[in-house]
Formats: C-alpha cells, sequence, structure tokens
C-alpha cells in the first residue's frame, strides 16, 4: 500500500556535536533506457547527497550522458560508468571526494561481467567508504560477488562505509543474508515509506538496498512513494525499478591520538 504523503526524512545537515546527516540514494536506471527527465526530477525531489546508479550509461559516449543526468539532477559524476561495468556514484559539492576507484570482478564465461564503483570521502571531516554494486543474476557467482564486496569494502580503510545497489535477491536469499550479518540492512532497521523496489507496475519484492557499517545511524531507509515533488508517474516512466533513500548520521571525525 501506498502512503498519500510521508512524515518528512531529516535533511542534510551537519550538527554542533560534529556528526553528519547525510541523504542517500540508491537507483537502478536501466542505461537511462526510459525516460531521463523522470529520472532526473525524482532523484532532484530526494535531495541526496550521495547517488548509488546501477545500470548506468556504459557504452558509446556514455560520459556525455551521465554528465548530463548529474547536472540535470544538481550533482556530479564522482566515478564509475562503463569503467565500473555500470555502478556509478554520483555526489553533491558537500562532499568532498579523497580518492576513487572502479573495480572489475572475475569474468564468469557467458555472464555479465560485473564491477564495483568505490570511493572514500569525506563529510564534515569524516571519512567515508562508499561502494555502488549490481550484483549477479546466477546464485553461486552472486554470493561469491558478497564476498569480494566485503573485503574490497574493508580495503578502503575507512571507520564508516555505505553500500547501496541492485543486490538481485531478495533479504531472505543467503547472499542478502550474508550481507546484512555484516552490515547494518537500513530498511530493516529503521523502515521509511515503500518497501518492494520491482517493479515499479507491481512492486512485489525488495532486491536494492542500502547498507551501512555499525557506527553509522539509521534514522529511515525505504522507497519515497509520497515523498513531494515525486510523482507515481515519474516513478514507473523513469526505469523499471524503484529508488531507496536513505537519511543516515555519520558520527563526527574522530581526533588523531595525541591531540
Amino acid at each position: 500500500m501506498v502512503a498519500a504523503h510521508l512524515p518528512p526524512l531529516p535533511p542534510s545537515r551537519t550538527d554542533p556535536d560534529g556528526s553528519a546527516v547525510l541523504r542517500v540514494l540508491s537507483y537502478n536506471i536501466r542505461s537511462m533506457r526510459d525516460d531521463e527527465d523522470a529520472i532526473a526530477r525524482v532523484i532532484r525531489a530526494c535531495e541526496p547527497d550521495l547517488v548509488f546508479l546501477q545500470e548506468a550509461p556504459r557504452f558509446f559516449r556514455w560520459r556525455k550522458h551521465a554528465a548530463r543526468l548529474a547536472a540535470k539532477s544538481g550533482l556530479y559524476v564522482l566515478t564509475g560508468g562503463a569503467t565500473a561495468t555500470g555502478p556509478m556514484l554520483l555526489c553533491s559539492l558537500r562532499v568532498g571526494v579523497e580518492r576513487t576507484e572502479d573495480v572489475l570482478l572475475p569474468l564468469t564465461p557467458g555472464l555479465h561481467r560485473r564491477g564495483f564503483a568505490t570511493a572514500v570521502v569525506r563529510v564534515a571531516g569524516t571519512r567515508i567508504g562508499l561502494l555502488s554494486c549490481h550484483l549477479s543474476l546466477q546464485t553461486d557467482e552472486r554470493y561469491a560477488q558478497a564476498g569480494m564486496l566485503l573485503d574490497r569494502l574493508e580495503a578502503l580503510g575507512t571507520e564508516h562505509a555505505l553500500v547501496a545497489g541492485d543486490l538481485n535477491e531478495r533479504p531472505g536469499g543467503r547472499t542478502f543474508r550474508r550481507l546484512a550479518g555484516e552490515l547494518q540492512d537500513c530498511w530493516a532497521v529503521r523502515p521509511w515509506g515503500g518497501e518492494h523496489t520491482s517493479t515499479p507496475a507491481d512492486p512485489h519484492q525488495r532486491i536494492d538496498a542500502v547498507l551501512a557499517t555499525g557506527g553509522v545511524e539509521v534514522l529511515g531507509c525505504g522507497v519515497p512513494h509520497g515523498l513531494p515533488g515525486i510523482s507515481e508517474a515519474d516513478l514507473r516512466a523513469a526505469t523499471d525499478h524503484l529508488p531507496v533513500l536513505a537519511a543516515l548520521r555519520v558520527p563526527a571525525a574522530t581526533a588523531p591520538a595525541g591531540r
């Protein structure tokens, strides 16, 4: 059931104690094959600091298409796209970039190659690791990719980290459970809005998620049905997935030892 109006999620802000509230969006945009303007309207209405895209443009003139979507959304391309086989990260000017890396995963013959778009950023002085993913349709490969994801997250070397993407699996599946055993499944921690992300015409399964390390406080997470500025028509026209929006509080940066 779709809510007519949602209670507001907290806005992006830095609190007096130095902690930062971030708005984070995960969205599979199906290579922008549907309604690009509808995608941009949905993203803008969510007012995100960070956007984790899947199936971003990755073929002819993909950088131009990605830059145009970012501009329409009031954001900037951080990393990813063809160089990560589809996952991409966008960000607002609030986000300071420390480093980025696009990672290609091992290729299984006969299957689509997958990758991660990763970055280390700073918000209000706090370092945060980011990883956008789109896991395999094949069960065993998907489970192996979850292990690679957790290893890559650890290699980012940040105390706090966020993962978001199309997991191609429901919460009861072993890959989803593997990830949720190591990270917070933000919808399960503090549900807000709608749960199911596929398909827009008939939402019946949750296969997209925002995940966070333990020190991050989840203030709300879900599909933004009824959010001001987002129409159900745009959600159906934009792509074949529904977006997941989360508000997360990241603790203040810890002062280096000796200070």
